[in-house]
C-alpha cells in the first residue's frame, strides 16, 4: 500500500533553535520513534520499559532523562531533561504546528464519478484532496474521508462514519458511526493552561478486518496505530493512540484500550474490558469481559477480574 505523511513537517531545525542551552548545533529533520529514527532525527527515551529500543536506535540526538541515558548508543548526543513527554510535545509543536488539534479539513467535497468510477457513494459523502479508494467499495450516506486517506478495494465504509490519517486495507468493513484517525487523548497538566501533545500518526487497518457501529480510532502521536488481518472488533470499542492489535483477534462491545499497548494474535476480549497503557498482551489469551488488565500477560493464558489474574486463581477466590 502506498505510503504517505499527513502532516507537512516545518523542519529542518537547528538543534540549538530546539533547545537554546545545549552546545549541539546541526540540523534536526525530524521526530521519530527510537525504532523508527534515523541519522539527522530526534527522538526520547522515557522509560526504561523501552530499554532494547533505546539500545538500537539509530537517531542523532535522543530527549531523555540522567537515570536512563545510559542506556542509548555512544553515537547518540543526549538532551538531558527533567520532563521528556513535555520537551518532546514542544518539539512536535514546531516541526508539525497543525498535529495538536484536529481542524476541518476544508479540500471536502462530493466524490467525482470520474475520478472513482467503480465506487459507490451514499447521499451527502464528502471526499478531500489526494484521496485513494479502491474498485468495488461502497461509502454510505453522510460519511467524510478526509485529505490523502487510502482506501483499498471490496471495502463497505457505512454511513456516518469520518475517516482521517488513515491507511485502509482491502475488503475491510468499518460500520455505521465510527470515527478513524482522530487525535489521541494526550496533554501536560500545567495549571492553568494545559499543553497539548501532537499527534502526527496515523491509522493502518489490514486487510480483512471488520469493525461494528460507534467504534473510535484513535491515530498514533508518533507512531501508527495498527489493527491486524482478520480482527472482528464489536460496537462501542475505543483503541487510543499507538495501540497494536495483532491478527485474528475478537474484540467484544465496550472493551478499551489505553495507549501504546501491544495485542498478540488470536486474542479473545469480552466486553467491557479494559487494557492499562503501554502494556503486552501475548498470542492466544482471551480475557474475560469486564476484566482490568493493568499488567503484561505472556502467551496461552486466560484470565479474568479486576485486576485481571489468571482463570484457576480467578475461581478460586471466588
Amino acid at each position: 500500500m502506498e505510503k504517505k505523511f499527513f502532516f507537512r513537517n516545518k523542519g529542518p531545525f537547528k538543534l540549538k533553535v530546539l533547545f537554546p542551552y545545549t552546545k549541539i548545533n546541526f540540523d534536526i529533520q525530524n521526530v521519530k520513534t527510537l525504532k523508527e529514527a534515523i541519522k539527522h532525527d530526534l527522538t526520547f527515551y522515557d522509560s526504561v520499559r523501552y530499554e532494547n529500543l533505546a539500545k538500537k536506535t539509530k537517531a542523532s540526538v535522543c530527549i531523555t532523562t540522567e537515570k536512563l541515558k545510559k542506556h542509548l548508543p555512544k553515537n547518540c548526543k543526549i538532551i538531558l531533561v527533567k520532563n521528556v513527554l513535555f520537551e518532546l510535545a514542544k518539539v512536535l509543536k514546531k516541526f508539525y504546528p497543525d498535529s495538536d488539534l484536529d481542524y476541518p479539513d476544508l479540500s471536502l467535497q462530493k466524490p467525482s464519478k470520474s475520478k472513482f468510477p467503480a465506487v459507490k457513494f451514499g447521499n451527502n459523502v464528502l471526499i478531500g484532496k489526494n484521496v485513494k479508494i479502491g474498485k468495488n467499495s461502497f461509502v454510505g450516506s453522510n460519511s467524510i474521508i478526509e485529505h490523502d486517506v487510502v482506501v483499498g478495494k471490496n471495502c463497505v465504509i457505512g454511513s456516518q462514519v469520518l475517516i482521517k490519517n488513515s491507511y485502509i486495507g482491502d475488503s475491510v468493513v468499518i460500520q455505521d458511526g465510527c470515527k478513524i484517525g482522530l487525535k489521541g487523548f494526550g496533554f501536560i497538566p500545567i495549571k492553568g493552561n494545559n499543553f497539548k501533545f501532537p499527534h502526527v500518526g496515523h491509522v493502518n487497518i489490514k486487510n480483512n478486518v471488520e469493525i461494528a457501529g460507534s467504534c473510535t480510532i484513535d491515530r498514533g502521536s508518533l507512531d501508527e496505530t495498527c489493527i491486524g488481518e482478520n480482527t472482528y472488533i464489536d460496537n462501542q470499542v475505543h483503541i487510543a493512540h499507538n495501540v497494536k492489535i495483532g491478527d485474528n483477534c475478537m474484540i467484544a462491545g465496550q472493551v478499551g484500550f489505553a495507549g501504546s499497548s501491544t495485542i498478540g494474535n488470536n486474542v479473545s476480549i469480552g466486553g467491557q474490558a479494559g487494557i492499562s497503557g503501554h502494556l503486552k498482551i501475548g498470542n492466544n489469551v482471551k480475557i474475560g469481559g469486564g476484566s482490568g488488565v493493568v499488567k503484561d500477560i505472556p502467551d496461552n493464558q486466560i484470565v479474568m477480574g479486576y485486576p485481571a489474574v489468571s482463570i484457576k486463581e480467578f475461581l478460586k477466590n471466588k
